[in-house]
């Protein structure tokens, strides 16, 4: 018989994963849904073919129904509250229980136990991927567990919602988590590195520019991509950040507490933490990208935007140009020409300026809905 699949949060990662699930994972059941806002679930469900997702209003309903659940969340006290739900609700014999969320890997220790208390399966499976990726159905899956468990996870991962998996077959669950940790730390280095990168770009006179071709021509992939998204300033103009400085900073924290266990200091991992409170504190973690590193880097330089300091200056200049213009008949010729000129050095370069201004972690995201924040 057809196994019935639960869904359990519908960030901009399961948003894309449930998208992929659903078209691509030749299933017999509608996948069932659970987000806390459940306006998030009467979203998605819209956007798919009709009857083949099915909404529930609790994690215990939905566990009841289920035979494999997969959970992706924002932090391990969600994790845990959720988990606490599905295996306090009834009979978990036999079912799936599989964890994608990013979480420290002693808090996936608890939760295999817990699991196996309640005669479940457990498979700890984060994932490698932006929101485009899981949108695409690209991510790479790191699996660890039993085999058996492993296995049965395996038809909705390649060609479904990913395109490939790093493996940990029969070993314990919390080495996914470890890689998991260690790769986003690779992640979180890199939008700093092109942070302080591009600032220091401007303070010396090289321009952004210059170092963006560099860092196509050389690097490309992601490098490209965050620095697209520093330069043309589309993180803060989304509805919510595809990596929030709240995450981020979860996730860094964690890989520092490994590292310390074993013995290993992450010098680079401190210096991102400290970029992201000044993102936290300007924007909120909840609503602050991590792509705002860029904006704290050029904060800490002292690069500062001010408009009306050129404006000052042009409205000097044109009222110079107005008081001092040679006298004659060409005087109203030489006025308008020179104050004309001023004002459109000064378009021109409030335009560029503006254009500029979306690698800061300004404006401050005031209009983002309670049903966009990241849970």
């Amino acid at each position: 018989m057809a196994p019935q699949l639960l869904w359990i949060g519908l960030g901009n990662m399961g948003r894309g994963m449930v998208k992929n699930l659903v078209e691509k994972g030749n299933l017999e059941k509608p996948v069932l849904l659970y987000n806390r806002t459940r306006k998030r679930s009467e979203d998605l469900a819209s956007k798919l073919p009709e009857g083949k997702t099915e909404i529930v209003d609790s994690v215990e309903e939905g566990v009841k129904k289920a035979d494999i659940i997969f959970t992706i969340l924002s932090n391990d006290a969600v994790v845990r509250t959720v988990f606490s739900s599905a295996l306090a609700g009834g009979d978990v014999a036999g079912k799936l229980f599989v964890e994608c969320s990013t979480i420290h890997p002693d808090t996936t220790a608890q939760l295999v136990r817990d699991a196996a208390a309640g005669g479940a399966q457990f498979v700890a499976s984060p994932v490698f991927g932006a929101p485009a990726a899981a949108e695409a159905g690209q991510l790479i899956f790191v699996p660890a567990g039993p085999r058996e468990a492993v296995e049965r996870l395996r038809p909705y991962v390649r060609g479904v919602m990913g395109k490939g998996e790093i493996a940990f077959e029969d070993e314990p669950c919390e080495k996914a988590l470890k890689l998991k940790l260690i790769g986003n730390t690779f992640v979180l280095n890199m939008v700093s590195v092109l942070g302080e990168g591009l600032t220091m770009a401007e303070k010396t006179g090289v321009g952004a520019a210059p170092v963006k071709q560099f860092v196509d021509g050389l690097f490309g992939g992601h490098y490209s991509a965050y620095g697209d998204r520093m330069l043309s300033g589309t993180y803060w103009k989304m509805e919510e950040p595809l990596f929030s400085a709240d995450n981020a900073r979860k996730d860094a924290g964690h890989a520092m507490d490994l590292a310390k266990s074993v013995g290993v200091e992450l010098r680079h991992a401190a210096v991102v933490d400290d970029y992201l409170k000044v993102v936290t504190d300007h924007a909120g973690g909840d609503k602050g990208d991590i792509a705002g590193m860029y904006g704290a880097a050029r904060k800490n330089a002292g690069l500062k935007y001010s408009v009306f300091v050129g404006l000052v200056v042009v409205v000097a200049m044109s009222a110079a140009a107005w008081f001092f213009s040679p006298k004659g008949e060409n005087q109203t010729t030489w006025r308008s020409s020179l104050i004309l000129a001023f004002a459109s050095c000064y378009l021109m370069w409030f335009v560029t300026f503006m254009a500029q201004l979306h690698p800061l972690i300004e404006p401050r995201r005031s209009d983002v809905r309670e049903q966009f924040v990241t849970e």
